[in-house]
C-alpha cells in the first residue's frame, strides 16, 4: 500500500509540474523539452552503463567481488526506466541516479538497509521470532546434608 501511495503521489507531482511548465513556456516547448531531456538522459544511461560494465569486467578479471558495480548497474537501469517516463520529476530523479557521487550515496543506503534486514532475519532464525513465554524460575538449593540423609533412609 505505501508503494501505491508513493506512485500515486509521484504521478500527481509529474502532472502538476508539467502543467506549470506548460503554462510558463507553452505546450509545444514543454513537449520539446521533454523529448530533449529523454534523448540526453538515454545518452547518459548508455555512457554510464558502458562504464559500469567495463568496471564490472575489470573486477571479475581481478577476481574481486563486484558488489558496487552490480549495485551501480541496477541503479542505472532504474534511471533508464525513470528517463522513459514522461515528466520532469522523474527526469530529475533519473539524473540523480546517473551521477556517480549521488548513485554511491543511494547504493550505500540500500546496502545498509539490506544488511540490517538480513541481521534481523538471521537473529530470528537463530533465536526464534522473539516470543515471550510467561513462567517462574525456581531455584533449588542443594544442601549436601539433606542429600546424604535421604540416601540413608531407605
Amino acid at each position: 500500500m505505501p508503494l501505491f501511495a508513493l506512485l500515486l503521489a509521484g504521478m500527481f507531482a509529474e502532472i502538476a509540474v508539467m502543467v506549470a511548465v506548460g503554462n510558463a513556456i507553452g505546450p509545444l516547448a514543454m513537449i520539446a523539452l521533454l523529448l530533449v531531456g529523454t534523448v540526453i538522459g538515454l545518452a547518459l544511461v548508455r555512457k554510464q552503463g558502458a562504464q559500469t560494465m567495463a568496471a564490472f569486467s575489470e573486477s571479475v578479471f581481478k577476481r574481486q567481488q563486484p558488489h558496487q558495480e552490480m549495485a551501480d548497474g541496477v541503479l542505472i537501469a532504474a534511471a533508464g526506466a525513470l528517463i522513459m517516463v514522461p515528466g520532469f520529476v522523474s527526469d530529475v530523479a533519473a539524473l540523480f541516479l546517473l551521477f556517480p557521487p549521488t548513485r554511491r550515496l543511494v547504493s550505500r543506503r540500500i546496502a545498509r538497509k539490506a544488511e540490517a534486514t538480513a541481521l534481523k532475519f538471521e537473529h530470528e532464525r537463530r533465536f526464534g521470532p522473539g516470543q515471550v513465554v510467561e513462567g517462574e524460575v525456581i531455584t533449588v538449593d542443594a544442601d549436601p546434608v539433606v542429600l546424604t540423609e535421604r540416601r540413608q533412609l531407605p
